[in-house]
């Protein structure tokens, strides 16, 4: 995939800090989830539940650290 995208130095720091936060709160939603999976909360269903939110959780994260790292090699 190729996005392209015009913007200025400001506009791509504000880019950059705003997938950071986001990041970060994906990251927060694993741990949380995590703990809460290690420490046997709910029933099998909620469990399942939370296993399958921690994954998506996961999974944005992950795909946060992709956009952040390809904006910076762009940048230099």
């Amino acid at each position: 995939m190729r996005l392209d995208l015009t913007a200025t130095e400001a506009q791509l720091d504000a880019l950059e800090r705003a997938l950071l936060k986001a990041r970060a709160g994906e990251l927060g939603e694993v741990r949380r989830r995590g703990v809460r999976l290690t420490a046997g909360y709910g029933d099998p269903t909620n469990r399942d539940v939370m296993d399958d939110e921690a994954r998506r959780a996961q999974l944005a994260h992950d795909v946060l650290t992709i956009l952040l790292d390809a904006l910076r090699a762009a940048r230099g």
